[in-house]
C-alpha cells in the first residue's frame, strides 16, 4: 500500500505523509520469542497503533516484558557476569515467506536507566544461520545482553560479615566451662550461620550446572561449626567428670604430650623438678619425712586430672579450628582476589 506522487493514484494523496492503524486491520507477520519461559504466544499488542508511511513502510513499535530461559554461571557470585539472549523466529512462516533482517541499528539503548544491581556491559544482535524444522527452513534473529553484577552490595552485606564471623567458631574454646556460656555460645554462631546461607540460597540463583564458591565456603564453615558444637559438648562432658573415674592411659599419654606441644609442665619436666624441689640445705635432704612430703606433692600435681584435661582439649581445638578456619578463609580470598583481577 503505497500513496506517493508516483503510486498512479485517480487522486493525489502525496500530502498525506503517514496514517495510523492497528493489527485488525493490518496483515503482521506471526513471530514469537522463542526461549520464553512463561508465554510463547505470538507478539501481539491491539492498542499499539501502527505507523503507515506514504511508501509503504510500517512501523510498529510494540512493548512488553519477556521472562527467558538464560544459562547463568555463578562461580564467582557475587562477582559473576552474566550473558542472555533473546531469540526470536517465526512461526508457521518459512524463511521463503518472511525473512527476518537486522537493522543497521538492531537495539535502542533510549530508553535505559542504570541498574543497581546490575552494569550492562554490552548488547549484540546476531543472525544465524536458518533452522530446519522437517524439510522447511525457519528464520530468527537473537540479542545477547551482556552484563555484570555490581558487587559491593553483596561483599559488604554477605562477604565481610561472612569471613568474620568464621573466627568466632574457635572462640568457643577460649570461653571457660564454668561460665556456662560455652554451649549457647557455640550454637549462636552455628544459627548465625544457618540464617546467612538461606538468606544467600534466596538471592542466587536456582542451579546445579555451576555451584558458587561462597556458597561452598559457607556450607564448610557450618560443618566446621557444627562439628566444633559436637567438640564443646565432649570438653563439657570431659570437665565435670567425677575425679574418682580414672583417665585411660592412652588419653592421658596424649594429654601429656598436648602438654608438652604447648610448652607446659610435662611428666619429664614434672620429674626433674621434684628431685630439686627441696631446700638446698642439706640438712633438709637428709630429713626423710620431708623429702617423701616434697616427692609426694610432686607426683600429686605431676597426676593428669579430668579438669586438667578438658583445659588442654580446649587449646588443642582452639588451636586446630582457628587453624582450618584461617586456610578456608584464606583460600576463598585467595579466589575472590584473583577475580576481582580480572573483573
Amino acid at each position: 500500500m503505497a500513496w506517493h506522487a508516483g503510486a498512479g493514484l485517480s487522486q493525489d494523496y502525496s500530502s498525506i505523509p503517514f496514517m495510523f492503524s492497528t493489527e485488525q486491520f493490518v496483515w503482521k507477520p506471526s513471530i514469537y520469542v522463542e526461549n520464553s519461559v512463561e508465554d510463547l504466544s505470538v507478539i501481539t499488542d491491539l492498542y499499539t497503533p501502527m505507523r503507515i508511511g506514504k511508501f509503504g513502510k510500517i512501523r510498529w513499535s510494540t512493548s512488553a516484558i519477556y521472562k527467558v530461559n538464560c544459562e547463568s554461571d555463578i562461580r564467582f557470585y557475587p562477582l559473576d557476569s552474566q550473558s542472555c539472549e533473546i531469540i526470536t523466529t517465526t512461526a508457521s512462516y518459512t524463511a521463503q515467506e518472511i525473512r527476518l533482517k537486522l537493522d543497521t541499528n538492531p537495539v535502542s539503548l533510549m530508553y535505559y536507566t542504570e541498574n543497581g544491581e546490575w552494569e550492562l556491559l554490552s548488547v549484540e544482535s546476531e543472525k544465524p544461520i536458518d533452522k530446519i524444522m522437517g524439510e522447511e527452513p525457519f528464520t530468527k534473529v537473537i540479542f545477547r545482553v551482556n552484563m555484570r553484577r555490581r558487587p559491593l552490595f553483596h561483599v559488604l552485606n554477605t562477604m565481610f560479615p561472612v569471613a568474620l564471623m568464621a573466627f568466632l567458631i574457635p572462640m568457643a574454646f577460649k570461653l571457660h566451662v564454668d561460665s556456662g556460656e560455652k554451649m549457647g555460645y557455640s550454637l549462636t554462631v552455628l544459627l548465625a550461620y544457618a540464617v546467612y546461607l538461606s538468606m544467600i540460597s534466596e538471592n542466587i540463583p536456582s542451579t546445579s550446572v555451576s555451584i558458587c564458591f561462597i556458597s561452598i565456603y559457607l556450607a564448610s564453615t557450618l560443618a566446621v561449626a557444627t562439628i566444633a558444637v559436637l567438640f564443646v559438648i565432649i570438653v563439657i562432658n570431659v570437665y565435670h567428670t567425677s575425679e574418682d573415674r580414672e583417665i585411660p592411659s592412652a588419653l592421658e599419654s596424649f594429654a601429656f604430650c598436648l602438654e608438652a606441644c604447648f610448652c607446659k609442665q610435662g611428666r619429664k619436666t614434672g620429674q626433674k623438678q621434684s628431685k630439686i624441689a627441696p631446700s638446698p640445705d642439706e640438712s633438709i635432704e637428709k630429713q626423710p619425712g620431708v623429702v617423701d612430703d616434697v616427692t609426694k606433692q610432686d607426683e600429686k600435681e605431676e597426676e593428669m586430672t579430668w579438669k586438667r584435661l578438658a583445659c588442654l582439649l580446649d587449646r588443642f581445638f582452639f588451636i586446630t579450628f582457628m587453624a582450618t578456619i584461617g586456610i578456608s578463609t584464606a583460600a576463598f580470598i585467595v579466589i575472590i582476589s584473583l577475580k576481582i583481577i580480572s573483573y
